[in-house]
């Protein structure tokens, strides 16, 4: 069932939305080579508590960590550790969520660890653009196919592929609440877009196959191929006669990161 959200509880969603979205600036000022992707949980965990919230992801089916860090070939789910080191020329996918009077806000960035190949940047803001394509299809009357079709057609058109099992979803009282945003998709197919929904666009895309493996912990998600995967997200509102409104922001992160800000 899609439960949409009212007036009121929008202005809860997007108080969630601007603690995740600060969270992640925090974290920003912290990636470079040497730092552990456990510290950046850490980081992460106590800016979020420092808000009155508390992290969507910490023990949410068992997940053992206040942010899914995912380096280079991981796609999603990664999970921080003190053993696990950012060296130069990674890219590293944090992805952050926090609850807060009953409401989640939910959030994701690629970083690049100091200096990366041409083509790994390529592959990094493509996949933040076509966040925007998807955005830009979120309206009231729209359907949810449109969304996924404006990711894919992006992507696909610049030789990267979308990964398929993962998506986005709905979000509110529940992390995780229907309707289901897949990135890829026909126009014009699946759930309609009504004024309240509110949804995590998030997309997804390799630069080498879409295929993907799950490692033995049950949460590393990896490209089959070990090749580069790079992911952004935002939760959005759908508003009446007024498009998108993005509950959740990257303006903290480009304060942080200036001129290397993708």
């Amino acid at each position: 069932m899609i439960y949409l959200k009212t007036d009121d509880e929008l202005v809860f969603l997007r108080e969630s939305g601007q603690i995740v979205a600060k969270a992640l600036g925090e974290v920003a000022a912290f990636i470079k080579p040497g730092i552990t992707t456990k510290y950046l949980d850490q980081i992460a965990e106590e800016f979020i508590r420092s808000c009155g919230a508390v992290p969507s992801f910490l023990n949410y089916n068992g997940f053992p960590a206040s942010l899914c860090i995912s380096l280079n070939d991981v796609v999603v789910h990664g999970i921080p550790t003190k053993e696990q080191v950012l060296k130069e020329g990674d890219i590293v996918s944090v992805d952050c969520g926090a609850l807060k009077n009953g409401f989640h806000g939910d959030s994701a960035y690629t970083f690049r660890v100091g200096d990366v190949s041409k083509e790994v940047e390529a592959l990094l803001r493509t996949t933040k653009e076509s966040l925007y394509q998807g955005i830009a299809q979120s309206q009231e009357g729209k359907r949810v196919g449109d969304i996924g079709f404006a990711v894919q057609e992006y992507c696909q058109r610049r030789g990267y592929t979308v990964v398929r099992e993962m998506v986005g979803h709905g979000v509110g009282r529940n992390l995780h609440e229907d309707p289901e945003v897949p990135n890829t998709g026909k126009r014009g197919s699946g759930a309609q877009l009504k004024a309240g929904m509110v949804i995590a666009i998030e997309p997804m895309i390799n630069m080498g196959s879409r295929n993907i493996v799950m490692e033995r912990d049950g949460w590393t998600v990896r490209t089959a191929d070990r090749k580069p995967s790079a992911h952004f997200e935002h939760t959005i509102a759908i508003r009446k006669n007024s498009g998108a409104e993005i509950l959740t922001s990257f303006d903290y992160i480009q304060q942080v990161l200036g001129d290397r800000f993708i």
